[in-house]
Order: C-alpha cells, then sequence, then structure tokens
C-alpha cells in the first residue's frame, strides 16, 4: 500500500530520521518501536503530512506522493491519531468525528440528523456505546481513544496510525482495542503502531519495525524476534541488564500511615479504605493494584492532594505524627511525589528546565523575597548533571524533553529539596526501556543514600524486581503484603485481583 525510499528529515543540529527505506502492506500490523528519540514519530509524521520539507520518496499504491500537510495525506488515506489525542473538548462526539467534512442539506446547512446518523454507524463499528451528542470533555481517556479511530473511519482512512494508544488506557479498554485493530486489519487496512510496551507489540503485530538513532536498524516478521532480540536491537543491550537493583542498608523506620481512608465525593464511598504500612530508610517499597485500585489516591492523600474533609489516618514521620493538610505541609515534612501523570501534575510543560526545577525550592533559593539566580544556576546544574537529563540548555523548554528527560526533571525538583521520602506513582510509565533502566539505576542509588521509597507501579516484572517488600491493593483496600523472598506473579495477581471478579470466577 505505501513504500518509502530514503527518508531523511533533519531539524537543526540534528538527524531524526536518517536514509529509513520499508514498506507498508494491507491487512497487516505493523509496530514501530525504539526508545525515545529515535525517530519514530517523525517518520509517522512525515506519512501523515506533518512535515514536508524532507528528503526521500513515497509512493501510495505505487504512484509517488508529496504531502504538503495532513488535509493531503487525510484525502489520500493516510490518518495519524497522535499520543496527545486532538479532538476538540468542547464539541460533541459527532461534531469531532465529522469535524471539516460536516454533511450539509440542500439548502448548504448542516444536516445533523445525518450526521448523528453516520456517528452511531461509527461508533457500533469501535464498539462505543455512547450517544453522540454527548460532549468529547466527558468521555475517559479510553473512549476518547476510540472516538480518534472513528474519526479516522470517517475519513475513509486505508492507512492508519497510532502513535502509543494504550499510553493512558485501562487494561479491559487495551483489550477492546486490540479486538477493534484485528477487525480494522481483517477490513483490508494497514495499521502503523507505535508503542513503547513490547508485550502489546508481540501481542497485536504481525510485522515489526526496529529504529535507533534516526535509523531502521531492523525489520520482518514479528515472529522472528524474540523480546531480547528487539529489546537489543534497540538500545543496545541485553534485557538482565535492565533492572538495576542494588542492595541498601535498610534501617529505622521513615514512614508510617495508619489506617488512611480517602472518600469518593461523587459516589459517598471509600476509594481507599483503611489502609496501614510503613517504610524504612534505604527500603524500596512497592505498591501493586489493577486500575481501580485505589493506589494513586493513597499517594494523594499522604501528600495532601485532597481536601481535609475526604480524608482520615495518621502520617508518622520518623516516628513523628505530622499534620498534612496541603501539599505544601508534606515538602515541610520531607515526602517528595513524583505523580503518574507527570504532564499534568509534575510539570508545566511551556516553562523552562530551570523554572521547572525551582519551584518547589523558591523558599531555599530566595532572600527578602528575591530569588538568587545564580544559586538557583548552580543546583539545577548540579541535578541535570547527576541525574544525565539531556538538554540543550537550563533554559529549555520542558515540552522539547523526552519522557524519559522529563520524569528526570521532575525527580531532580524533589531531589534537590533533600526528602526523607519520596512517592513514586509509575515513574516509568510512558518512557522507551533504556530511560527506564537509567530511572531504575536512580532509585536504586537513592534507597542506597537511606531515602524511604514508596514505588507504585501496574508492571509486575518491575516491582518484582525493584521492591524489597510489595503491598498488594484491590477496591481501595490493602489485601497483602509479600518480602522480595514471597512475592510471585502468581500470587501478586491473586490478590489483586477485586473479590467480586474472584466470587463470579470461582462459581462459574
Amino acid at each position: 500500500m505505501l513504500e518509502a525510499k530514503n527518508i531523511t528529515k533533519t531539524f537543526p543540529g540534528v538527524v531524526a530520521v536518517n536514509d529509513v527505506s520499508f514498506a507498508v502492506k494491507e491487512e497487516t500490523v505493523t509496530a514501530i518501536v525504539g526508545e525515545n528519540g529515535a525517530g519514530k514519530s517523525t517518520l509517522m509524521k512525515i506519512l501523515a503530512g506533518v512535515y514536508s520539507d524532507y528528503v526521500g520518496k513515497m509512493f501510495l499504491k505505487g504512484k509517488e506522493v508529496h504531502f504538503k500537510n495532513p488535509r493531503e495525506a487525510i484525502d489520500a488515506g493516510i490518518v495519524l491519531i497522535p499520543q496527545e489525542l486532538d479532538l476538540v473538548p468542547n464539541l460533541t462526539v459527532m461534531e469531532n468525528i465529522h469535524l471539516g467534512r460536516e454533511p450539509l442539506d440542500f439548502w448548504g446547512f448542516v444536516n445533523y440528523r445525518k450526521m448523528y446518523a453516520e456517528t452511531k454507524d461509527l461508533l457500533s463499528r469501535v464498539r462505543l456505546r455512547i450517544d453522540p451528542k454527548k460532549k468529547v470533555a466527558d468521555l475517559s481517556t479510553g473512549q476518547q481513544q476510540l472516538v480518534a479511530i472513528a474519526k479516522a473511519l470517517a475519513s475513509q482512512a486505508m492507512i492508519i496510525i497510532m502513535d502509543e494508544p494504550t499510553s493512558a488506557i485501562s487494561e479491559k479498554e487495551i483489550e477492546n482495542l486490540f479486538e477493534i485493530v484485528r477487525d480494522l486489519r481483517q477490513q483490508g487496512k494497514a495499521i502503523l503502531y507505535i508503542s513503547h510496551k513490547l508485550d502489546e507489540v508481540f501481542a497485536i503485530a504481525d510485522e515489526i519495525m526496529i529504529m535507533r538513532d534516526g535509523k531502521l536498524v531492523a525489520r520482518g516478521d514479528i515472529k522472528d524476534f524474540s523480546y531480547d532480540d528487539v529489546v537489543r536491537l534497540m538500545v543496545g543491550r541485553s534485557i538482565e541488564q535492565f533492572y538495576v537493583k542494588g542492595q541498601s542498608e535498610i534501617r529505622d523506620e521513615v514512614l508510617r500511615v495508619e489506617n488512611m481512608s480517602v472518600l469518593d465525593p461523587d459516589r459517598e464511598d471509600l476509594i481507599v479504605d483503611n489502609v496501614s504500612f510503613s517504610v524504612r530508610k534505604g527500603e524500596i517499597l512497592g505498591v501493586y493494584g489493577l486500575i481501580g485500585a485505589g493506589r494513586t489516591e493513597l499517594m494523594e492523600a499522604i501528600f495532601g492532594f485532597h481536601h481535609p474533609s475526604r480524608i482520615s489516618g495518621d502520617v508518622f514521620i520518623e516516628g513523628k505524627k505530622v499534620s498534612i493538610r496541603t501539599p505544601a505541609d508534606a515538602i515541610k515534612a520531607g515526602i517528595g511525589y513524583v505523580p503518574e501523570d507527570r504532564k499534568l501534575s509534575g510539570l508545566i510543560l511551556q516553562l523552562t528546565v530551570l523554572l521547572n526545577f525551582s519551584l518547589p525550592n523558591l523558599k531555599n533559593l530566595s532572600r527578602f523575597g528575591f530569588i538568587r539566580m545564580n544559586q538557583e544556576k548552580d543546583l539545577a546544574r548540579e541535578y541535570v548533571r547527576k541525574l544525565g537529563i539531556k538538554t540543550t540548555s537550563l533554559n529549555q523548554l520542558v515540552e522539547n524533553l523526552s519522557g524519559g528527560n522529563q520524569q528526570k526533571v521532575v525527580l531532580a525538583k524533589w531531589l534537590a529539596l533533600r526528602p526523607k521520602v519520596l512517592l513514586l506513582d509509575e515513574p516509568t510509565r510512558g518512557i522507551d526501556v533504556n530511560a527506564k533502566s537509567e530511572l531504575y539505576s536512580l532509585i536504586s542509588e537513592l534507597a542506597k543514600a537511606g531515602l524511604g521509597i514508596v514505588l507504585v507501579s501496574s508492571e509486575l516484572p518491575e516491582v518484582l524486581a525493584m521492591s524489597d517488600r510489595i503491598m498488594v491493593m484491590s477496591e481501595g483496600k490493602k489485601t497483602a503484603e509479600f518480602t522480595k523472598e514471597e512475592a510471585s506473579e502468581e500470587k501478586l495477581l491473586k490478590a489483586a485481583i477485586p473479590r467480586s471478579f474472584r466470587l463470579v470466577s470461582a462459581s462459574s
């Protein structure tokens, strides 16, 4: 369906895509994998008409094409569904799907009845049962992802590019998405699927393209590659070297949480129900659970995110009870928090590396109400060096960094405060395998330095490899706790499955 020959794309000082050639076949799901910065998204944006100033040639069904903009690519049958969905929140589902190609009546007015009927048909094709008149802002992330696919189908797309489509949706939604992808493949469409999650790649892809440093280093049938082959080609080393967990001296208790509960104001029930745990200096406590287990809400409660009227329970730092009503109280008590969504809650993307770094540390960097700019820059440079943050300068906008480097900036701003406890909520989500390995090494070093670390993770290999102890949550409750030696994937999953589901499964 599509052939690319010798595609090269450069930005000032960077060759993002370097002499890449490949072909895309119909009825095929082709996975594109590689580290952040490998050139995957840039290459896909060239195919989708986002970048028109490139070297090389593209052929669509044997005919040479050169798209000047995304509209030309869409009209030719190529649609890109970006990781950050480009839907308009305040418009309805049917208005989003038909935006720019609304059906008109005889008089030239928008035919809403026809738009509604067409949208209903498209939504049924992606197995989404919602009112087409519902606003996109009121949908879950998973539902918005399906609306984006329906929008692609409305344009009669034959080649659909999906960039990290499962980065922010639940396991159930992922299963549904995979079924839709398989349906699209059977309809003769070609799917280009970018993902950092290699287990997904092996589950859904027919073929694979592996990129490194802007080059296509390998391609072929997915059956011809092992998991370790893909990792080695992506980053140049074996999977066994990923989980860097050194031994640390585990000392006195640094954090204790007793009977923590969080009330959901919408449903008026508990999303965290009477949870107690402790962490010692030099220890990594893993917290595992499925979507909706209450792990994030527990971390937010400890850090003072929620209104005090919604929270009950006690927090102790080094044996002393502390009152945490706001994040400022948590910071004062010696707690740092890396949230699950770094872009929404961890960073201000339109500010520089320096300003993001300084925000929680302004009190220490100021004198008589003025920021001591030399001290601010010296401290930022120190942590950029310590954490190996790849940035052109302290004045680079954080939104222009890779996911792994963005996550390091979040970590750096808390480490500069020298916390006693670090709460890490899904710290490796949405970053490539090499950046993950660097973060594992950093987390291990922090534990060696005596920090108490709480590591919330949905990835079983990660939580098993990096934790000294593991607490499991389900439906807001603590359901089990294991030492590293006791823990196994089977035990963790059994404790994480909601009790109601276990009862149904047992009866069936």
